[in-house]
């Protein structure tokens, strides 16, 4: 499992090299399946051996690209019951969060004036 994993995102890292090096217009993942296909090809017994982990990976690529929509249609119910409740505490979260990361930003700078030569 790890060698076909290896190969796989090997075959997908030297794509991403060449596509950003040569600053190709083309995904580097493109060129990645290219060069498996290539090695592939050139080596046909390399395919059963990938077989069982690239045959797991396909039954289970659903849970990789689940959508955002998904998950919020799955929790319709709550949202519906307790959107206003939710929307509320989502809008005084961010709001804090903003006030402390200035806080924090005027704190360290007023520090580093005062220990600046």
């Amino acid at each position: 499992m790890l060698h076909t994993l290896g190969l796989l995102l090997g075959c997908q890292l030297l794509g991403e090299v060449t596509a950003r090096g040569f600053g190709l217009p083309m995904p580097g993942p493109v060129l990645g399946l290219a060069l498996l296909v290539l090695i592939l090809a050139t080596m046909p017994t390399l395919a059963e051996r990938l077989r069982p982990t690239t045959t797991v990976i396909l039954a289970n690529l659903s849970f990789l690209f689940v959508p955002a929509g998904v998950g919020v249609i799955g929790n319709f119910e709550v949202l519906s019951a307790d959107g206003i409740a939710l929307l509320a505490i989502l809008t005084l979260s961010t709001v804090l969060s903003m006030l402390a990361a200035v806080g924090t930003f005027i704190g360290v700078r007023h520090a580093t004036e005062r220990w600046a030569p």
